[in-house]
């Protein structure tokens, strides 16, 4: 019986990379989807601001006291930008087996602002 091509590649892969060969394809395959998620999200970020994110990351360690609050509310913009909560859903639906309706994937709608009427339109 003849392997598949993908097969053969993780096979000859695996012999090259210490402790590989423990771990299942499967989740092999698993933590590849969820990087490849990750990384499209990362990309909704400027290169600047991937920079950015990066630099107070690690400046924070970890913690939100070692950053100022200046640099607090900026992380929080750009974590925002690169939408967490459609990665956390996108995750959790290729990992379901069955599929996620959209408002586990993607949470609940925004509400829109009320549409401001110009003066020159009041009939009044």
């Amino acid at each position: 019986m003849q392997r598949g091509l993908l097969t053969i590649a993780i096979s000859k892969t695996a012999g090259h990379v210490p402790g590989l060969k423990r771990i299942p394809v499967l989740k092999l395959l698993a933590f590849a989807e969820v990087a490849l998620l990750a990384r499209e999200h990362f990309t909704k970020l400027e290169p600047s601001e991937r920079r950015r994110l990066i630099q107070l990351v690690r400046r924070g360690r970890g913690r939100s006291s070692n950053l100022t609050e200046s640099e607090r509310d900026e992380l929080a913009t750009l974590v925002a930008k690169a939408e967490p909560r459609l990665f956390a859903g996108t995750a959790a639906d290729k990992f379901s087996p069955i599929p996620l309706p959209g408002l586990v994937v993607r949470g609940r709608a925004k509400p829109k602002s009320p549409k401001r009427s110009s003066p020159t339109s009041d009939r009044g």
